[in-house]
């Protein structure tokens, strides 16, 4: 849905599926850098629907996180 710039939903499980990640729009705002200085900055909001009858919640948590830092450091794709 990020496509049709759709800032934020939640994705509907369906049988058989255990889950689903629903992807939003890029939004550009200001945001911090290293040093303190106001930058443009993207952000993007993920959400990850489940089953916890059959994924645990800690599991798709963990999942998230290294989504997150890999969409972060592109690089980590060719490692």
């Amino acid at each position: 849905m990020g496509m049709f710039g759709v800032e934020s939903f939640t994705a509907i499980i369906n049988p058989p599926q255990a889950a689903i990640v629903a992807v939003s729009s890029i939004d550009r705002r200001p945001s911090y850098d290293e040093n303190g200085e106001i930058v443009p900055g993207s952000f993007m909001k993920l959400t990850l629907s489940a089953d916890h009858r059959i994924a645990n919640g800690r599991d798709g948590a963990l999942y998230m996180a290294e989504v997150k830092r890999v969409l972060e450091n592109p690089v980590m794709l060719m490692v």
